[in-house]
């Protein structure tokens, strides 16, 4: 068995024909897929048994403790194959992924690989999301999201690996059920080995459509990232990790400015900056306007999560 493919879901119903068919027509065939569901009801569970029936490379393995790293870790331990990919339910890939994938792996001698991410939405608030979790005042210096390029880094988004970097490097932290992948790349990276983003690899994320879903998603993201950090002693932490946090401190303080008005100057150079971004993009005038909202939703949903992440964590032990 060449690939082992592993795709973690829940509820995953509205993109699994199109994930089952990137599958089946991808190259190499030589692959096996293991469709982590964590106990849907919408269906997906049945609709995967229909697809093993045809495929007999399809597997479903049921994660009763729902959470993505356990559904990770019980599919690497079951994966035959000489190589591992993680896919992501609400992501499209082009048929050459996989090729694209393990070619670079083997040039680029590193542990992982993977690419850009085009974030997408499919209704006006979905794509002013999008925007902003495209652009670097959304997202900071995030490579994988904000620029094509060549070159070896911190992280990037799922993840293609040779099977023993499990053996060397351990499998994914089951006490993060948000960045988990990160926490996996930082200590690749802690440990020796390396990671490597190239601007060959593409594929097409779906964001959330509303703004309350991003909100928790990345309140989530900012509440598990001082964890990840205090787990692996401060490997990892930039800047963009710290800003929102002091952004949401500042908004929370911001009654201030009833007596001393120049305490308003942050914000006002923050809304300009905000609409200046917003209005950058190619969309439509009404997703730009959208877009707005969700750049200061983003930012302080994950300082919120970050703080409350930080007094969350504050007395875990630091893993060396």
């Amino acid at each position: 068995m060449k690939i082992s493919v592993i795709c973690p879901a829940f509820n995953g119903a509205p993109h699994l024909d199109q994930l089952m068919d990137f599958f089946v027509n991808a190259l190499p065939a030589d692959k096996e897929l293991l469709y982590v569901d964590g106990m849907s009801k919408d269906g997906s569970r049945e609709m995967v048994q229909e697809w093993s029936k045809k495929h007999p490379n399809i597997h479903l393995i049921d994660n009763p403790k729902k959470y993505v790293p356990f559904g990770l870790n019980k599919a690497i331990r079951q994966a035959k194959g000489e190589y591992i990919a993680r896919l992501d339910a609400h992501t499209e890939y082009p048929n050459d992924y996989f090729e694209k994938c393990l070619r670079i792996l083997q040039k680029s001698g590193a542990d992982n690989v993977g690419g850009y991410i085009v974030s997408k939405g499919k209704t006006t608030v979905g794509k002013a999301i999008a925007v902003a979790m495209s652009s670097q005042f959304g997202v900071g210096n995030s490579e994988f999201r904000t620029e094509l390029t060549d070159r070896f880094v911190d992280t990037v988004p799922f993840g293609f690996w040779k099977r023993d970097a499990f053996d060397k490097f351990g499998l994914f932290d089951e006490e993060l059920m948000r960045n988990q992948d990160d926490e996996f790349n930082y200590r690749t990276n802690k440990l020796g080995g390396k990671i490597f983003l190239s601007s060959e690899i593409k594929s097409e994320y779906y964001v959330r459509d509303s703004y309350k879903a991003m909100f928790i998603q990345y309140f989530q993201y900012g509440v598990y990232k001082p964890l990840v950090f205090k787990k692996l002693g401060n490997e990892g932490v930039r800047i963009r990790h710290i800003v929102p946090i002091g952004f949401s401190l500042y908004l929370i303080t911001s009654v201030a400015a009833c007596w001393f008005w120049w305490w308003s100057l942050p914000f006002l150079l923050y809304l300009l900056l905000n609409i200046i971004f917003s209005f950058k993009s190619t969309e439509s005038l009404l997703v730009k306007l959208f877009t707005i909202p969700a750049y200061t939703l983003l930012h302080l949903a994950y300082g919120l999560g970050f703080g409350v992440g930080m007094w969350r964590w504050r007395k875990r032990k630091i893993l060396q």
